[in-house]
């Protein structure tokens, strides 16, 4: 059993914590030196880009099932699946799930994203500023595309990697570019304690100010965390104008027992071509937690029958 993989926003837990996942004790991998960033990408010896060199240096180390530079898509699965950890957390969230995408068909790749991001960045990754992390996102989506042929990529994200993909599509690019995104408890709307819910929609001066004094902790600890505070500036721009955009499929997985996203059910999105799903609604006696939904068995299902529709399995509870 693992142990819970919660953040708390120091000074602001008392008023508005934000919980995302983070893994247990997990060894945390370190960029090489020389490792992308968005002022210093790669080039071949012909002083070309080189987009697969650069999403190499982004793509988790030593995840199997993943990140196979030479694997072709097949005509059941032409578009390669990418995934997206969570906040405090690297592509190793997983370990136990990444074959079970490649058995299914799928040319699998990971990357480990948002280092660099104040000082919980010692314990995981994701803590960088969500537009920055979607830049590097940008870069890796662009390698996998260009070593596998592909004209489009899915993603599957955790907590903040099934939201920060939203920031790609939106801001960088990359909204031809991916045909389907699937959200394990995705912090779409941000998260806000429930303790204090009321509070901040019967006192908009008090919201005010924990905002305020949340950006200015999270600017230094975990920026990453400051933006997904429900309300946040990064979130109004991100959500301003409606939730997705036109071509891209989306598919929200949300359990009812999620602490770390809440309330879970602004996990969902609204606009066309979304499907919200709420896992007990589909097996009532599901538990998963926040931190369970990388690895949940039924997760993984809904999450498999979102990516092809065509040949969905009834889930077994």
């Amino acid at each position: 059993m693992r142990l819970p993989r919660i953040v708390t926003v120091l000074t602001t837990s008392l008023a508005l914590s934000l919980s995302l996942a983070a893994p247990a004790a997990a060894s945390v991998l370190e960029p090489a030196p020389g490792t992308w960033s968005s002022s210093s990408p790669s080039s071949s010896a012909g002083g070309q880009l080189d987009p697969i060199a650069d999403a190499k240096q982004l793509a988790t180390s030593g995840l199997s099932g993943a990140n196979d530079w030479a694997c072709k898509p097949s005509a059941a699965h032409p578009r390669p699946l990418i995934l997206a950890h969570g906040t405090l957390a690297n592509g190793h969230v997983w370990a136990k799930t990444a074959p079970q995408y490649k058995a299914a068909g799928y040319c699998v790749f990971s990357l480990d994203y948002g280092k660099g991001g104040g000082l919980l960045q010692l314990i995981g990754g994701g803590t960088a500023p969500v537009a920055k992390s979607a830049k590097q996102l940008a870069v890796f989506v662009d390698g996998v595309l260009a070593a596998t042929g592909a004209r489009q990529v899915d993603i599957v994200g955790h907590s903040q990697g099934g939201m920060m993909p939203r920031q790609y599509m939106k801001f960088e690019g990359g909204q031809q570019k991916v045909h389907t995104l699937v959200g394990l408890g995705p912090s779409n709307h941000g998260s806000q304690s429930p303790v204090v819910e009321g509070l901040l929609r019967d006192q908009p001066w008090l919201a005010a100010l924990l905002h305020l004094i949340g950006g200015v902790v999270s600017d230094v600890t975990c920026p990453a965390c400051g933006d997904q505070i429900a309300g946040s500036p990064f979130l109004q721009k991100l959500n301003a104008g409606g939730d997705t955009l036109p071509g891209v499929k989306y598919t929200v997985i949300a359990s009812r027992y999620d602490t770390g996203v809440t309330p879970y059910n602004g996990q969902f999105l609204k606009g066309p071509g979304v499907s919200n799903i709420l896992m007990q609604n589909v097996c009532p006696w599901n538990f998963a937690s926040h931190s369970d939904l990388d690895e949940d068995p039924l997760a993984l299902r809904l999450a498999l029958n979102a990516l092809d529709p065509e040949h969905a399995v009834k889930p077994g509870c």
